[in-house]
């Protein structure tokens, strides 16, 4: 989602910052491995399983919110497998 005043970077660093500084210790040892979804503007955050659910409701309570999103616990928000697919058919 493009946003006039930020750079994808500054919204990726504001972000990080807000969840080192006043997010991790709340959210890490409950929630470990669900979404943080942080508003970067207000810190404001919401958590879910469900990262669009947590976007959602961070979006109801400010509908122009400029919103960074991570797994909490985690390097890397997503995941990406092959499928594996059997090499013999029954």
């Amino acid at each position: 989602m493009p946003y006039r005043q930020y750079s994808p970077e500054e919204v990726a660093q504001r972000g990080e910052a807000l969840y080192e500084q006043q997010i991790r210790a709340r959210v890490e040892s409950k929630h470990r491995g669900q979404f943080v979804v942080i508003d970067i503007e207000t810190g404001d955050y919401e958590v879910d399983a469900d990262d669009l659910m947590a976007t959602k409701r961070a979006l109801a309570k400010r509908p122009k919110a400029v919103l960074y999103g991570l797994r909490i616990g985690s390097p890397a928000a997503y995941r990406c497998r092959q499928r594996r697919q059997s090499l013999y058919r029954a």
